[in-house]
C-alpha cells in the first residue's frame, strides 16, 4: 500500500537472508549466540517494568514456545508482552525505538493524547521505522491511567508486539489500593497472521467449529415445531449466515494468554488478606473479546479506558479488543481466587491466580454456554417474533444504480438546531433515523440493520441472562459515569452517522460499504463539537478506536460523560458519542479487530 494512504497490509514474505540478519541483530543485543536458532525453546518470562521519562526500546525477533511447538515472535526488549512502561502525569517522555527486524515497524501509543506526528501510524503519522533505524518519540503526558502500546505495522500485533502503559497521576490518586497488577489478555496462534488472514479470505467461517448439527436441528424441531424451524433455517440460508458465527478466529487456532502465560502456566499475583488489590485489565489481543470474572470476589470497577469513573460493583464485565478496565478487589479470605477470562464465543479462556501463597490454587470454572445469534443481533423489529417475516432487516445486497463505489461518509453531517435530546437535555444521543447510503448496496455488504437497538444498556450477546441465570451482575456502558464533570458542555454542531458494514461470506469489511483503500477522509474542523453515531449493520461485535481525541460516550447523564478511546458496538445495534476536534492532523479511525482493519478503517483529518 502506498505510504501516503495509510497502514500497510499484509507483511511481505521474509527471505532467509533477511530473517537471519534480523535474528543476528536481536541475538547480539540480548546476549544470545549469533548462530542460535530462531526455533530454540524458550520459557516466556514476565515483562519487566521500566520507569522514568527516557527509554530505549528495541524491536526484535524472539524464540517462543507457548504450545509445545517452537515459533518466532516479535518482541520489545526481549519479552512478550513488551515491558510495562510506568510514567508520571505532567512529565515529557522520550522513547528511542530501534528496529532490529527485517521489515518496517512502528509503535502506536493507544489512548494517549499527543501530537499527530507522534501517534505511530505509518502512512498517516510518519513513514514507519525501517530496518536498522531508530525513531524518537517525544510527547507530554496530560493524562493518567491504564493504557497500552502496540505495533501499527502489518500484523505484528498478533505475534507479540504489544505492552502495557501505566501513568501515575500528578495529584493524589482517587483510587485507594495496596497492591497493583497489570493483567494483559492476548491471543497467540502458531499459524502466521498471513496464513490466518488468507484462510478467512477463502472462507469467513474457517475457524468456527460450532456449526449447526443434526442434533441441533432435532432439538429445534422439538422446541419450535417443524414449520418454525424450517422458516428459521430458510432465513439463515438466504442470508448465507450462521447464527453460531460469534468470532472470526477462535480457540481452534488461538491459545489465550494472561501476561504472556498460557492457562496451564497460570500467571500468579499475590496478596495479603484484607488488602485492596488493583487489577489493570488490558485487552491487547488481535481478535478476541473476553468476559472477565473472579469467582468468589466482587469487582469494583474504578476506571474505563484509563479514565476514573464512579465505582461500580459488578460480578462480570466484557472487555473489547483494545479496551482497558481497572478494578479493585478486597479478598477477605486467606485462599486463592481464579482470574477467569473466557472468550465471547466460549471457545477458550485465559486464566491466572490471585493467591496469598504461591502453593495455593483455585478451581478453574467451566465456561458458560456458547451464545447463539438472534433477532436482536440482526437489528430487526423486536416487536415481531416471526422469523419468516424478517421485518426490519434488509439483506438484498443489490447495487443501487451503480453507486456502490461512492463514499458519502464525509457528507453525513447535518445541522441540528433545536434538538430535544441533545447534551444539555436528555443526553441520550442521536434520535436521527437510520439512513443507509447508496454505497451500502453491493457485493461488499450482505446485511443492513433497519431497526437497530440502542447498545447502551446491552451487556452483549452471551451475557444478557447472566443476572437471572447465575445471579451475576454484568457491567454495561450505561453503568459508566465519569468521576469528574464533563469538560466540553457544548451541544454538538452536527452529526455523523457511520455504518459498520461487511460481507462475512467473502470476508470483506468496510464503513458505509466502502473499504479503506477507496474511502475519502472524514473531515473535521478544528474546535468543532461533533456527534458520531455508529450503526452496526453486521452480526459481529466491533471495537471502534478513534486516535488522537476522546470518544465521549452518551450514557444519558450529560453532567458526567465518560471518556473512552475504544467503543464496543454490539451486533445490529447503534451507539453514539461526542468528539471535540481539538487535535490538528491526520488520525486513524478503525475497528480494532486486526483482520477487519484493512477495510473497516478511515482517516480522520482535523483542519
Amino acid at each position: 500500500m502506498n505510504r501516503s494512504r495509510g497502514p500497510q497490509f499484509p507483511l511481505p514474505p521474509l527471505s532467509r537472508r533477511r530473517f537471519v540478519t534480523g535474528m543476528a541483530a536481536g541475538a547480539a543485543l540480548f546476549g544470545m549466540p549469533a548462530g542460535a536458532s530462531a526455533a530454540a525453546p524458550r520459557n516466556n518470562a514476565a515483562p519487566q517494568t521500566l520507569q522514568g521519562n527516557q527509554f530505549d526500546l528495541h524491536v526484535n525477533y524472539l524464540p517462543v514456545n507457548f504450545t509445545g511447538r517452537e515459533r518466532t515472535a516479535v518482541a520489545v526488549n526481549g519479552s512478550v508482552p513488551a515491558p510495562i512502561l510506568r510514567w508520571k502525569e505532567g512529565q515529557t517522555v522520550t522513547l528511542n525505538v530501534t528496529n532490529h527486524l527485517a521489515h518496517d515497524t512502528s509503535i502506536h501509543w493507544h489512548g494517549i493524547i499527543l501530537p499527530s506526528n507522534m501517534d505511530g501510524v505509518p502512512g498517516l503519522s510518519f513513514n514507519g521505522i525501517r530496518p536498522g533505524e531508530t525513531f524518537t518519540y517525544q510527547f507530554e503526558l496530560n493524562q493518567s491511567g491504564t493504557y497500552w502500546y502496540h505495533s501499527h505495522s502489518d500484523f505484528q500485533e498478533q505475534i507479540g508486539h504489544y505492552g502495557a502503559i501505566v501513568i501515575d497521576p500528578a495529584e493524589p490518586d482517587p483510587v485507594a489500593y495496596d497492591r497493583d497488577y497489570v493483567v494483559m489478555l492476548t491471543d497467540w496462534s502458531d499459524d502466521s497472521p498471513q496464513d490466518i488472514y488468507a484462510k478467512l479470505k477463502k472462507e469467513g467461517h474457517y475457524f468456527n467449529r460450532r456449526r449447526r448439527t443434526a442434533g441441533d436441528l432435532w432439538q429445534e424441531i422439538r422446541q419450535k415445531g417443524v414449520a418454525q424451524t424450517w422458516r428459521d433455517r430458510e432465513m439463515w440460508n438466504e442470508m448465507r449466515m450462521s447464527d453460531r458465527d460469534i468470532s472470526d478466529v477462535t480457540g481452534y487456532t488461538y491459545t489465550y494468554l494472561m501476561n504472556g502465560q498460557t492457562p496451564d502456566a497460570n500467571w500468579m499475583a499475590q496478596f495479603k488478606r484484607g488488602e485492596k488489590v488493583r487489577l489493570r485489565f488490558i485487552n491487547g489481543s488481535a481478535m478476541s473479546i473476553f468476559d472477565i470474572r473472579i469467582p468468589g470476589l466482587k469487582m469494583k470497577v474504578v476506571a474505563s479506558d484509563g479514565q476514573n469513573i464512579e465505582p461500580v460493583s459488578v460480578d462480570e464485565f466484557r472487555i473489547g479488543v483494545a479496551e482497558t478496565y481497572d478494578v479493585v478487589v478486597e479478598p477477605a479470605d486467606d485462599r486463592a481466587y481464579t482470574l477467569f477470562a473466557q472468550t465471547i464465543d466460549r471457545s477458550g479462556y485465559a486464566r491466572g491466580t490471585l493467591t496469598p501463597h504461591p502453593e495455593l490454587r483455585a478451581e478453574v470454572p467451566a465456561m458458560d454456554y456458547a451464545p447463539v445469534l438472534t433477532h436482536r443481533d440482526m437489528g430487526m423489529d423486536h416487536s415481531s417474533h416471526d422469523m419468516g417475516g424478517m421485518r426490519g432487516m434488509d439483506h438484498s445486497g443489490h447495487d443501487m444504480g451503480g453507486m456502490s463505489g461512492m463514499d458519502h461518509s464525509q457528507h453525513t453531517g447535518h445541522q441540528m438546531p433545536g434538538r430535544t435530546t441533545g447534551l444539555g437535555r436528555a443526553g441520550f444521543g442521536s434520535n436521527a433515523p437510520v439512513k443507509h447510503h447508496a454505497s451500502e448496496y453491493g457485493p461488499g455488504v450482505d446485511m443492513r440493520a433497519e431497526m437497530p437497538a440502542n447498545g447502551l444498556n446491552d451487556p452483549g450477546i452471551g451475557l444478557r441472562d447472566h443476572q437471572s441465570r447465575y445471579g451475576r451482575r454484568v457491567l454495561t456502558y450505561a453503568d459508566i459515569r465519569n468521576l469528574t464533570p464533563t469538560i466540553d458542555r457544548r451541544e454538538p454542531e452536527r452529526e455523523i452517522q457511520l455504518h459498520l458494514t461487511g460481507n462475512m461470506e467473502r470476508y470483506m469489511w468496510s464503513m458505509n460499504g466502502i473499504k479503506f483503500s477507496n474511502a475519502e477522509p472524514l473531515m473535521l474542523k478544528y474546535g468543532e463539537r461533533v456527534r458520531v453515531t455508529l450503526v452496526n449493520d453486521t452480526m459481529m461485535t466491533h471495537p471502534i478506536h478513534l486516535h488522537g481525541m476522546w470518544s465521549e460516550l452518551e450514557t444519558g447523564d450529560p453532567e458526567y460523560i465518560p471518556r473512552k478511546h475504544t467503543i464496543l458496538v454490539q451486533p445490529g445495534s447503534t451507539i453514539s458519542y461526542l468528539v471535540t476536534a481539538d487535535a490538528y492532523g491526520r488520525w486513524a479511525y478503525h475497528c480494532h479487530l486486526l483482520y477487519h482493519m484493512p477495510g473497516m478503517f478511515r482517516e480522520v483529518r482535523v483542519v
